[in-house]
């Protein structure tokens, strides 16, 4: 199970690693580089077994206040084509919080249930 675990944080790194370098051209790109790129570092310090257990849970916590407060009340989707874009950015960008914010829970569980074994 460990080795899954360690395979896991390695993945989320790439995978976030990618999510930071395709929002070159995001009008807010900025923020969502260091949110990105902030997600791969936790990943890989987890990968690593050099993970605080308390900073996945505040990181957890700050994605999903940033999901409900991202959210648009009129969701249209993810396709450009079934809406306002605004509507569509802001929903991407949510659920983009909140895939960090359930990893980042992941992470917290592996990391607690792993201390008490």
């Amino acid at each position: 199970m460990k080795l899954v675990f360690k395979a896991l944080g390695f993945l989320f790194t790439l995978l976030f690693g990618l999510g930071a370098a395709v929002q070159y051209n995001d009008p807010d790109s900025l923020a969502w580089i260091i949110i990105y790129l902030g997600a791969a570092l936790v990943s890989l310090l987890f990968a690593l077994g050099k993970l605080n257990g308390l900073i996945p849970l505040v990181g957890g916590v700050l994605c999903v206040v940033g999901f409900v407060i991202l959210y648009p009340s009129d969701f249209q989707g993810f396709d450009l084509d079934d809406g306002d874009i605004k509507t569509i950015e802001l929903g991407r960008e949510a659920f983009g919080l909140l895939i960090i914010g359930l990893v980042c829970f992941l992470y917290t569980y592996r990391l607690r249930t792993k201390s008490k074994v």
